[in-house]
């Protein structure tokens, strides 16, 4: 069997999450956050699209995490992504970690936006 070591890039996995607050790159952040190229940063939620806008010319996809449950964006916010170029993919927050951190080991173009479980 063969092993690779995984390489993340500039940008840093999402080490793990609580009730509350996510692990990215072995700091805590408290509620909602948004990491991708630029490393993690607290996020306004939903009604904070700017720093979302501001991704579309370096990556390919935005993935949402909605909290513990799967759950509608806004249909405003999704308009807006989807207008700036940004593919839009939603999820409950724990797939989204996962998913981030495999297509980030990837070395796709991508960013996670979150919800706290």
């Amino acid at each position: 069997m063969r092993l690779n070591q995984v390489t993340f890039s500039d940008a840093k996995p999402v080490d793990g999450y609580g009730p509350g607050f996510f692990r990215i790159g072995g700091d805590v952040f408290e509620g909602a956050v948004l990491t991708g190229p630029a490393g993690p940063a607290t996020w306004g939620g939903y009604e904070d699209a700017q720093p979302l806008l501001e991704l579309a010319d370096g990556i390919d996809v935005l993935l949402v995490g909605t909290g513990k449950d799967m759950a509608h964006i806004p249909q405003s916010l999704r308009t807006q992504l989807e207008s700036a170029g940004v593919g839009v993919e939603i999820m409950n927050s724990p797939a989204a970690c996962r998913t981030y951190n495999v297509l980030l080991s990837e070395g796709r173009r991508i960013a996670l936006a979150l919800i706290p479980v």
